[in-house]
């Protein structure tokens, strides 16, 4: 994703993997870490990812690709958007330092060069399943999995609109 003069500034937040470890270097500590795929965000989406931000001084998001959002077994329109709308919607919002993605069925390699202090993923995950988990406790790192405020979910809105169509 590259940048253009006339780019809202948030898209500055757009980190290519490959030069993730780099921004990451510049981002104040203690740097939390998260992924998901962020499809068509929600309360819930935006509450988690506040939390998450306030473990730290910064917050990485890494989204799931298209193609890895599709391996994840989500219904087969999924993702409803592409990861350049999902990415550029995520840089937004004030809770995000820095976005960026990953096409693996896991971040795990992004966790391991960027080197967070702070792990997080949403309740629906405990803390043993966490993929990173150990790796960011070897370091000294936590890892946290943060109890869900508000329980909503993208194929819980996709089956209400597709009710309300009908």
């Amino acid at each position: 994703m590259m940048m253009d003069a006339s780019d809202p500034s948030f898209e500055a937040k757009l980190c290519a993997p490959q030069a993730v470890s780099a921004h990451a270097e510049r981002l104040p500590r203690p740097l939390v870490f998260t992924n998901g795929c962020f499809d068509l965000l929600h309360r819930g989406h935006v509450t988690y990812l506040a939390q998450a931000r306030a473990l730290g001084a910064s917050l990485i998001v890494a989204l799931n690709t298209d193609a890895s959002v599709r391996r994840l077994g989500k219904a087969a329109e999924r993702p409803i958007n592409r990861l350049e709308d999902r990415a550029a919607v995520i840089a937004a919002l004030a809770a995000v330092d820095l976005v960026t993605w990953f096409d693996a069925d896991t971040p795990l390699e992004l966790i391991v060069r960027v080197r967070p202090d702070v792990l997080v993923k949403g309740g629906d995950w405990p803390e043993q399943s966490i993929v990173g988990a150990a790796e960011v406790r070897s370091w000294g790192g936590r890892v946290v999995s943060l109890p869900i405020r508000h329980d909503r979910s993208t194929t819980g809105l996709i089956e209400r609109i597709r009710k309300s169509a009908d």
